[in-house]
C-alpha cells in the first residue's frame, strides 16, 4: 500500500474540516480526489504532505508515519499545490536546479535529473527562458517538473489543469497518465471529465467525510437508477407519432415513454425501463415489425457529474 489514511480528523476551533476520513491508495494508481469547495480536499492533501498536522487519526506514506517520520515522508512525496509556487525571475533551468538542491541533489546527479524532467515535461524549447515569460500551460509543466525533481514515489496534484486552455489540458492530462505508469498519483480537480479520462479510481468527500469510493464506471453503475434508452426514428406520415409512442409503451418492461424532440425529419423518444431490464432488442424488433426507420438508439449513462451532484447536495 502506498498511502494509508485512518480516521483522519482536522479541527479549526469548533469546526471540523475533516471527520474520520479513512482510505487507501495503491502503488501505481491514479486516484481522483473529488469534493465541492470546502469539502476538505486541500486540507487532506496538506496533511498527507506534512504541511500541517491532523487533529486526530493517522497517515502513512510508503510505510512511514507522517507524525514521527515527517522528513522521510517528504522525501517520498512530490506536491503541486493549486497556487503553483514559482520564481518568475528565474529561468526554467535555474529554478529546477534550485528545486533539486532543496532535496539534496547537487552536481552531476542534479544535472542528470534536471535534464530528465525537462525532457519528460516537454520543456526543452523553453528551458532557458525566464518562468515569467511562459504561458500558463508551460508554468504548470514547470510545477510538475519541480514536484518530480527528486524522483518521489507519490505525487499529489491539486487542480493541475486550473486555468489552462483545452489544448493545454489535454497535454497535462497525457503527462499525468504517463506519470501514473510509474508513480502513485492523487489528483484533485473540479473538472470531472478529466477524472473520467485520467483516473483509475475516484474518492468523493463531502463535508469532510467519505461518500463514495470506486472506479468511475462502478460509481456510474451504482447510481444509474432506472434504465433510459434514447431512440430516434425517421418521420413517416404513415406512422403517427402518438401511435408510435403507444406501441413502445406496450412493450414488456417499459415504464414510460417521453417525446424528446420532433423535427420535420426525425422523432426522438426517451424510453424508461424497469431497473435491470434492457429494452433495446425489443425496440429494435418492434421497429422492424412496424416498418419504422430506426436512425439511432443508445443507452443514457449516468455521468460522473450526476453522481457527484447526487452525493454532494442535500
Amino acid at each position: 500500500m502506498s498511502i494509508e489514511v485512518r480516521n483522519l480528523t482536522k479541527r479549526y476551533g469548533t469546526q471540523e474540516a475533516i471527520r474520520g476520513l479513512t482510505f487507501d491508495v495503491h502503488r501505481g494508481e491514479i486516484l481522483g480526489f473529488l469534493g465541492p469547495n470546502g469539502a476538505g480536499k486541500t486540507t487532506t492533501m496538506k496533511i498527507i504532505t506534512c504541511y500541517m498536522p491532523p487533529s486526530a487519526g493517522s497517515v502513512s506514506v510508503e510505510g512511514l508515519d507522517i507524525a514521527t517520520q515527517s522528513l522521510e515522508v517528504r522525501r517520498k512525496i512530490g506536491y503541486l499545490p493549486e497556487m503553483n509556487p514559482l520564481y518568475l525571475d528565474m529561468s526554467v533551468t535555474e529554478y529546477l536546479e534550485y528545486s533539486a538542491s532543496l532535496h539534496g541533489l547537487r552536481g552531476e546527479p542534479s544535472s542528470v535529473r534536471r535534464r530528465e524532467m525537462i525532457h519528460v515535461c516537454g520543456l526543452d524549447t523553453v528551458k532557458q527562458k525566464d518562468i515569467g515569460e511562459l504561458s500558463k500551460g508551460f508554468r504548470q509543466r514547470v510545477g510538475l517538473a519541480q514536484a518530480m525533481i527528486h524522483d518521489p514515489e507519490v505525487l499529489l496534484l491539486d487542480e493541475p489543469t486550473s486555468g489552462l486552455d483545452p489544448n493545454q489540458i489535454v497535454e497535462i492530462r497525457n503527462l499525468i497518465r504517463e506519470l501514473g505508469r510509474a508513480k502513485t498519483v492523487i489528483l484533485s480537480t473540479h473538472i470531472l471529465s478529466e477524472v473520467q479520462a485520467t483516473c483509475d479510481r475516484v474518492l468523493i468527500i463531502n463535508e469532510g467525510t467519505l461518500v463514495a469510493d470506486g472506479t468511475p464506471g462502478q460509481l456510474q453503475k451504482q447510481f444509474q437508477g432506472a434504465e433510459l434508452v434514447v431512440v430516434e426514428f425517421r418521420v413517416d406520415p404513415r406512422h403517427p407519432i402518438d401511435q408510435m409512442a403507444e406501441r413502445i409503451r406496450r412493450l414488456a418492461g417499459v415504464a414510460a415513454v417521453t417525446l424528446q424532440l420532433h423535427d420535420p425529419a426525425s422523432v426522438h423518444f426517451e424510453v424508461q425501463a424497469a431497473t435491470g431490464v434492457d429494452v433495446r432488442e425489443p425496440l429494435f424488433r418492434l421497429a422492424i415489425a412496424e416498418g419504422w426507420t430506426l436512425l439511432e438508439m443508445h443507452r443514457h449513462a449516468t455521468s460522473l457529474e450526476e453522481v457527484f451532484h447526487k452525493l454532494t447536495t442535500n
